[in-house]
């Protein structure tokens, strides 16, 4: 039987420790009108882990070479893609519903679990959602960056979000990040599959598997991010998954810009040249992309079908995201559980023991 507590009058109440969880993803604009784009994009481009170029050369390119024209651009390619009903962009709505529907399944699994979701730029921020968790209660925290293959430029910039936002709490929560995820059994497992149903509902077989993933400049790589070879990894084993032959299947990188090299082969030239060679028949997949956003609806789905069939194609399809497939929910599920180790039966051990009501001395914050 739990004991009864009454604290002094004076005691404010707190809430009862939870864990938290937190998914992130890239982010994405509050609209598509110019001034919202162009705030995403200035937080997106200031981003010394995004641009390796020094700070001072790149604010004079940024402020008077690119936000004052990209943005129109880029609005408008969001406006081919956003989700109207809402009011927001199809990578919001998807990772909301991700994180609802992680919820639900791990509910009953970890105790005095609270799992939300953030954008690393743009809204809902990184920091305030740790603040949030904090103020419901989570002592405890994981960051999970919905990013499968690791990069400095996502990865990494997320979780230094989250340390940072550490820098202005008084009252810490303790913080684990997750790993990134490209030969997890089960996300090769529900790219195979969500390939099988789509090659399913197209009602034909392709000739050639484009998967497409985004683009980095190549001294990324020659510095040390391990960015290309994860992708590359999870290429092979999604092909060996599949059981087709490496002449049915490619690599591309997407979403350049500047005159810097970048990761090859570049997927525009790649899938305008896949007709010549009597490829007319093509599906893409974007596996290092959690959710559907405006490089996968966009750039891959509509820019690259138009591409291709310019080029002289016949069909040619994407493969959606795993966005909330239940084979992906319950992947991400499984690694938040194994993640969380040894919090959860802290957790489970400290609700057995509580006093009925917790009242806290309050710290001040």
């Amino acid at each position: 039987m739990k004991r009864a507590f009454t604290p002094p009058a004076q005691h404010p109440m707190l809430a009862a420790p939870k864990i938290g969880v937190l998914l992130v993803n890239l982010g994405t604009p509050d609209g598509t009108d110019y001034r919202s784009v162009r705030r995403y994009l200035k937080q997106f481009l200031s981003d010394q882990r995004v641009i390796e170029i020094p700070p001072a050369i790149w604010r004079v390119i940024l402020n008077l070479f690119i936000l004052p024209r990209r943005p129109f651009a880029t609005g408008r390619a969001y406006a081919k893609i956003w989700n109207h009903e809402l009011n927001e962009s199809p990578l919001r709505t998807i990772t909301r519903e991700q994180a609802t529907q992680v919820a639900k399944t791990l509910s009953g699994q970890v105790p005095g679990l609270i799992v939300d979701w953030a954008m690393r730029y743009g809204s809902p921020s990184i920091p305030d959602k740790l603040e949030a968790l904090r103020q419901a209660g989570c002592d405890r925290i994981l960051v999970f960056g919905l990013y499968p293959q690791y990069s400095a430029t996502t990865t990494a910039t997320v979780y230094d979000e989250a340390f940072r936002s550490l820098m202005n709490m008084r009252w810490q929560p303790y913080l684990r990040t997750a790993p990134a995820y490209h030969d997890e059994p089960a996300y090769i497992s529900a790219l195979a599959d969500s390939v099988r149903d789509h090659i399913d509902a197209q009602g034909w077989e392709p000739d050639m598997l484009v998967a497409s993933f985004h683009g980095l400049p190549q001294k990324y790589l020659d510095k040390g991010d391990p960015y290309h070879c994860t992708c590359h990894k999870t290429a092979r084993l999604l092909r060996e998954e599949l059981g087709w032959a490496e002449d049915r299947f490619l690599v591309t990188f997407q979403s350049r810009f500047g005159p810097q090299e970048w990761l090859k082969p570049y997927f525009d030239e790649t899938i305008a040249a896949l007709p010549e060679r009597g490829i007319k028949r093509v599906m893409t997949i974007t596996p290092g992309f959690a959710a559907d956003c405006l490089e996968t609806l966009e750039e891959i789905a509509l820019e690259g079908k138009e591409i291709f069939e310019d080029a002289g194609g016949e069909r040619y399809s994407m493969v959606p995201c795993l966005n909330t497939r239940p084979d992906h929910v319950a992947m991400i599920a499984d690694i938040v559980a194994r993640e969380l180790s040894g919090w959860s039966e802290v957790q489970a051990e400290r609700e057995a023991r509580r006093p009925e009501p917790v009242l806290h001395r309050h710290a001040a914050e």
